[in-house]
């Protein structure tokens, strides 16, 4: 078996890496979830769940914020804090959490360039950061299915509007493989258990 490939400059790598990149999750919270159409929430919450257990298991930091909570909606939901290493959940009244100065502050603390980007609704609450960032000099990737709009005119809409403005789309096992890179390198056993345990799950809800 051949030894596993050179790893890359994992600051200046062209790809994401677990020391280049920062993952933003905005507005998972139970009223967020009832509002989306485009996409059924168990579906939804399997692909939500392996993006916070897989950027737990790289170590990426994770800028978590919250809409209107100290107004009397509901934090992150259980389902996504179970899978985060905890840390503070920044609350916003902004629809837009790049107009919020503590979650911007939060991002730009990092010292990262690449910005992932996931949260509900698409069109609004992954749509107006992502457009920001990007003005603002950021390479951004949203995570295009843990998202999910309203309708799916809505999704598909804000998807198109982002990547004409330069965002990338990630579906969330090509991001947990883009971090790993290679089978051969610490982790891949870890992953391989997220992933089995996220197929189970993908496999469970095809078969309903």
């Amino acid at each position: 078996m051949a030894d596993p490939t050179p790893l890359r400059d994992p600051l200046t790598d062209s790809l994401l890496t677990p020391q280049n990149a920062v993952l933003a999750l905005i507005d998972y919270q139970p009223e967020q979830y009832q509002g989306v159409g485009s996409v059924g929430r168990d579906e939804l919450q399997a692909h939500v769940t392996m993006l916070g257990r897989t950027a737990t298991a790289f170590g990426l930091p994770v800028v978590l914020s919250t809409v209107y909570v100290k107004h009397g909606m509901s934090g992150t939901s259980e389902e996504l804090l179970a899978t985060l290493p905890g840390g503070p959940e920044i609350d916003r009244t902004s629809m837009n959490s790049w107009e919020d100065a503590d979650f911007r502050a939060a991002v730009e603390r990092t010292g990262r360039r690449k910005l992932i980007i996931a949260g509900l609704w698409t069109e609004v609450c992954v749509a107006f950061p992502t457009l920001d960032a990007l003005r603002d000099g950021f390479d951004v990737y949203f995570v295009i299915d843990a998202i999910g709009g309203v309708s799916r005119v809505a999704h598909d809409a804000a998807v198109q509007r982002m990547i004409q403005a330069g965002a990338k789309p990630v579906s969330v096992l090509a991001l947990a493989c883009e971090l790993q890179r290679d089978w051969g390198r610490e982790g891949a056993e870890r992953l391989r258990a997220i992933m089995r345990e996220y197929f189970s799950k993908l496999r469970a809800l095809a078969a309903r």
